[in-house]
């Protein structure tokens, strides 16, 4: 697609929707879907992942394109426009104020906005993955470049609030500036389908830093449990009225909406890993059954679907590109994947129930596990990991 068009499309898709929206393209072409460089991150984990036959050096000279002279506006594509060379300047997506008339006529003000703060969060994580693509071509240059980049999340962390908030193109912070509810339907001004208090954790990329800027460890912890326990101060059904994207609300984590899969799983990063394996099985349950309400949003690309297996196997890619895999406890109590060459990886979880959910001792082929983690290579070269589980919490288990 990139040596058809020119550009690497942000989803392995173009979309039809809503007019001509990028130069270039063909009259049949009309879009690139949501917001972001993701395909960084596909190449970046097959990379890790020892999976490089294809033309990885054509491939990342498209991203580069795409991240150095393409547009970061939603739902839009082709050469960088005003905004974008903000960006490349100053290191963050400038917002508009609550009312603010939109100035650029080819950003979209009725519907999808500029998304500000998603478009320099998830444009930090694409840069990260770009780093270690450029890392593995031997260009030095390039990886220090992004990787810098990759920290540009931190130019919207505001410390009076604790939130990633917009700052318009005088390096003001908005006001009024709502965490919940933001600006526009949905809060697609500052926002990409969710509002601050879940982006509030969208680093997956530097994961010790972000713990930092929340206050270190237990303070993270806290400001996870409240997540997932203090609701939105409006009426359920108005807060759903202008942020229908959070389908299987908890608190005021959407379990229904991909930026909030990964939430679940950041107790472990922080010394808690028996409360992620408390709320991963808590969301499984409730949102997941085999009713045709079955999934709790817009299962995107078979997103939900992929979201319970992993749940359901007991470990989740909080970051895809890292090549490890956060831990939870399986919802059987033996899961096995078939591997190539006739191996295969074990899980092995005996008494596994919705009342034996908490792993007191964890050993991967006879030696106890460490961490709540498991690595690509762990998996891909065959082994058991065998859980013992029990009915209560074991906060010193990992530790």
């Amino acid at each position: 697609m990139y040596r058809q068009w020119g550009w690497v499309p942000q989803f392995p898709e173009l979309v039809e929707w809503g007019g001509d929206w990028f130069e270039g393209a063909s009259p049949d072409w009309h879009g690139d879907p949501m917001i972001g460089n993701h395909v960084a991150s596909v190449a970046a984990e097959a990379i890790r992942k020892g999976i490089t036959d294809f033309d990885v050096e054509t491939l990342y000279e498209g991203l580069r394109k795409n991240a150095l002279e393409g547009t970061m506006i939603p739902w839009r594509a082709g050469a960088a426009r005003e905004p974008d060379r903000f960006y490349a300047e100053h290191g963050y997506f400038p917002a508009l104020a609550p009312g603010e008339k939109e100035k650029y006529p080819y950003i979209d003000d009725g519907w999808e906005k500029r998304q500000a703060v998603s478009v320099t969060l998830e444009h930090s994580y694409d840069d990260w993955c770009l780093a270690r693509i450029a890392r593995y071509l031997g260009r030095d240059e390039d990886c220090e470049l992004f990787l810098q980049r990759s920290r540009n999340y931190l130019n919207l962390w505001n410390p009076e609030i604790g939130y990633f908030a917009p700052r318009n193109e005088r390096g003001e912070w908005i006001e009024p500036f709502d965490p919940q509810l933001s600006d526009g339907f949905g809060a697609r001004s500052y926002f990409a389908e969710v509002n601050a208090c879940v982006h509030v954790f969208h680093v997956q990329h530097d994961i010790p830093r972000l713990i930092a800027l929340t206050g270190g460890p237990e303070a993270f912890v806290r400001r996870l449990d409240e997540s997932f326990t203090r609701g939105p101060r409006l009426d359920k059904w108005k807060f759903m009225g202008r942020m229908p994207d959070a389908t299987g609300l908890q608190g005021l984590i959407p379990a229904g909406n991909e930026p909030a899969f990964h939430i679940p799983w950041l107790y472990n990063y922080a010394g808690a890993a028996w409360k992620t394996q408390h709320r991963v099985r808590q969301i499984a349950d409730i949102w997941f059954d085999d009713r045709p309400t079955g999934l709790s949003g817009d299962d995107d690309g078979g997103a939900l679907t992929a979201w319970y297996v992993f749940a359901a196997m007991g470990f989740y890619p909080v970051d895809p590109a890292s090549g490890e895999y956060a831990l939870s406890t399986p919802i059987f109590e033996r899961v096995e994947i078939a591997l190539p060459g006739g191996r295969s990886f074990v899980i092995e979880a005996p008494g596994a129930s919705k009342v034996n959910k908490y792993i007191r001792a964890a050993r991967l082929d006879g030696k106890p596990l460490e961490r709540p983690f498991l690595t690509h290579e762990q998996i891909v070269r065959g082994g058991v990991l065998r859980l013992e589980l029990a009915s209560r919490p074991c906060p010193d288990c990992f530790r």
